[in-house]
């Protein structure tokens, strides 16, 4: 490979993976790492979901039902099994079995359906997940959940935080590769008019379905790590409130933009924990949620297109006005044609 031809982009990027293995030498607490932790988990489900929502142009409310079948087949096999690195990657390779088999599943019954109708198909299809986690008690533990061991290798805080950046970083790269990919260009026709991509041929359904799948494992495995993070899990990892943290994420970052929501998962987790801890400091803070909304409208009022989408536009000379212009133009020629 000629290194010339490689992207500056991906030197900052790779530069930024590099940094980022400095972290837990320099910040030896605990808590913090635990903190990168759960932003890197977070990052790689944010992705998977950008996917859907900013390249293919889904929205799904029930993407946290691929989250959930990672976290409870990996906690599942961990805890009826022995605590090795073999039962791991059983558990891992469950995972990716199940939510690829669900994810196609699922997608060949909905992705016929339009906008809302496929939304709120999703969103009653994962509270389906959440009834049946909460009944088959015998296998999930319920409400109440369950916590198992983990292999002597993840205990150490350190090999946790190593394993979940390697993670991210070979998960952000793979992802990049596949919508820089012709595959990944029909995706963005789609999302921009499903109207023309068909009337050229392209069977819209099959790049759907194959694009939900790929959504569905990458966040199963972001289900995986979560769960080894906490060596526990219950039925909160199928809550709605999930997809919800995930949307605003990838919106805060930037849809479609893959790097937008690591920044995004890592700005709403460091609000989470900046908020809530100052709790203390005055009775406002107990009420962080309020807070937390408010700068969420103002990032969408003063960024659009998220962080990062606002950014990328201003660098390469399009006006938010005219991406916008575009998109309204696009719309009413697919009308037209259809």
């Amino acid at each position: 490979m000629n290194l010339r031809h490689v992207d500056k982009s991906t030197w900052i990027y790779l530069a930024a993976s590099l940094l980022l293995l400095l972290v837990p030498f320099i910040v030896t607490g605990r808590s913090m790492q635990f903190i990168f932790i759960q932003i890197f988990i977070f990052a790689i489900f944010a992705m998977s979901y950008d996917i859907l929502l900013g390249f293919t142009g889904i929205i799904s409310f029930g993407h946290v039902m691929f989250f959930g079948i990672g976290a409870y087949s990996t906690a599942i096999v961990m805890s009826r099994l022995d605590s090795t690195i073999g039962s791991f990657l059983l558990g891992v390779v469950i995972a990716v079995i199940l939510a690829s088999i669900v994810s196609f599943i699922v997608g060949v019954l909905t992705l016929r359906l339009k906008k809302h109708f496929y939304a709120m198909l999703t969103l009653a299809l994962a509270g389906l997940f959440l009834v049946a986690a909460e009944k088959w008690r015998s296998l999930t533990g319920g409400n109440d959940g369950f916590t198992f061991r983990l292999p002597e290798i993840f205990r150490d805080s350190q090999n946790m935080y190593m394993l979940c950046l390697v993670s991210l970083v070979l998960i952000f790269f793979g992802l990049r590769r596949f919508t820089k990919s012709p595959f990944g260009r029909v995706l963005m026709s789609i999302r921009e008019n499903e109207n023309r991509t068909e009337s050229l041929g392209y069977k819209v359904v099959h790049y759907k379905v194959i694009a939900s799948v790929v959504a569905g494992v990458v966040a199963s495995f972001a289900g995986v790590l979560y769960a080894l993070s906490l060596r526990f899990v219950n039925t909160g990892v199928f809550a709605t409130d999930l997809t919800i943290d995930v949307l605003l994420m990838t919106i805060i970052g930037g849809v479609g933009t893959l790097v937008g929501p690591i920044l995004g998962a890592g700005l709403v987790e460091f609000a989470h924990h900046w908020l809530s801890g100052l709790a203390d400091v005055h009775w406002i803070f107990e009420r962080w949620i309020i807070l937390y909304g408010t700068i969420y409208i103002l990032v969408v009022i003063f960024f659009p297109l998220g962080i990062v989408g606002t950014i990328q536009s201003k660098f390469t000379n399009r006006p938010l006005r005219g991406l916008r212009d575009n998109r309204k133009a696009n719309e009413k020629k697919g009308r037209r044609a259809s």
